[in-house]
This record gives C-alpha cells, structure tokens and sequence, in this order.
C-alpha cells in the first residue's frame, strides 16, 4: 500500500471523530439513565433515632407545605392525660384550648377513652412538620409522636433540600420497598 493510501482524508477523519463522540454521548446518557433506575428504588427518609426536631423540616422542603409529617406509634403511646406532646408544658389548664397546646396548627387531636386515658391522633392535613410535638413527647414523655416523610407527598428529590440542611443527619435513602423508619412496636397512624 502507498504512503498515500494510508492517510485519512479530513473527511473521513471528521466523519469518524463525530461518530467517536456520538457514541460517547450515547453512552453516556446510558449511563446516567441506568445511574437514575438504581436510584429509583430508593426514598429519602428520616431516622426517627437521629431527629433532633430542629423545625428545618418546616421550612426547608421544596413543596410549599412540607412532606415531613407527624406519625403516632399508638403501640408506644401511654394514652396520658397530660401528654407532653399535645400540652405546652406550662399549660393554663388540662383542656384543649389553643393557649395550652403545643402545636401550632392544631394538628393533634385529643379524644377522651376513659379516665385517666386519652387517644392522641394526627390530622396530617393541619400538620407542617415542625417537630414541636415530638420534641415534647421525646423530653418528657414515651417517644412515640416522631417525624417521618410521607411518600404520597413527597416528590423524592434527587438531593433533598431537607436532608441538605439536617444537622443531625438524620435524613438517608432507604429501599422503596421498605419506605419507613418505625419507632418502637405497634401501629402508626
């Protein structure tokens, strides 16, 4: 073969360099998409040990009210009358007056069993995500008010805002087939 017939035309070199870099983009785009689908069995969610109830729920979330919710383990609960997490704990009087709450929208109800018993239940709708309930019922009562992100709300951000922003680094990935991190034993509601 000739010393010219060796060479490659500039066309040829540019038809097979714009090949080279098409497939490059194909496989990169492959690459990233496959990268997406393992990603796609996984949802953020927050370990309820880790929380410190800091409120960053609230105003960190993309949505414009947060999908972190309150959730009630009724097994832990101890059904008390004077519930660290529904009373502020300087509570004018044991009824519920908005002055003696905690939260501010109202979101947990308390209806009355038998004496001395109260069932405490969460109206998510009214709930943003504060925290300020769970905090009461970790400091001074049994732990089974806690945070956890509701996945009929949340949009499962690539990287989300609220586990960004956590101090305590309590948000992480977990297996959609196991979306939730439960406290203690019983039902959650």
């Amino acid at each position: 073969m000739s010393e010219e017939g060796k060479r490659l035309s500039r066309r040829e070199l540019l038809s097979g360099g714009a090949r080279g870099v098409g497939l490059l983009g194909l496989g990169a785009a492959a690459g990233f998409l496959g990268g997406r689908e393992s990603h796609d069995d996984e949802v953020w969610q927050i370990d309820p040990e880790k929380c410190i109830q800091c409120g960053l729920c609230t105003t960190e979330c993309v949505l414009s009210v947060s999908a972190v919710k309150v959730v009630h383990s009724h097994g832990m609960c101890g059904y008390c009358e004077l519930c660290t997490g529904y009373f502020d704990p300087n509570p004018v009087s044991l009824d519920e007056g908005a002055e003696n709450q905690l939260c501010p929208t109202g979101a947990i109800e308390r209806e009355f069993v038998e004496d001395p018993y109260y069932e405490y239940s969460i109206l998510e709708d009214l709930c943003v995500g504060c925290g300020k309930c769970v905090k009461g019922c970790n400091m001074f009562g049994n732990g089974s008010l806690y945070l956890q992100v509701k996945h009929d709300l949340c949009i499962n951000c690539n990287v989300c805002a609220i586990a960004s922003a956590c101090p305590s680094q309590a948000f992480r990935k977990v297996p959609k087939t196991k979306p939730y991190l439960l406290r203690g034993k019983g039902d959650v509601g």
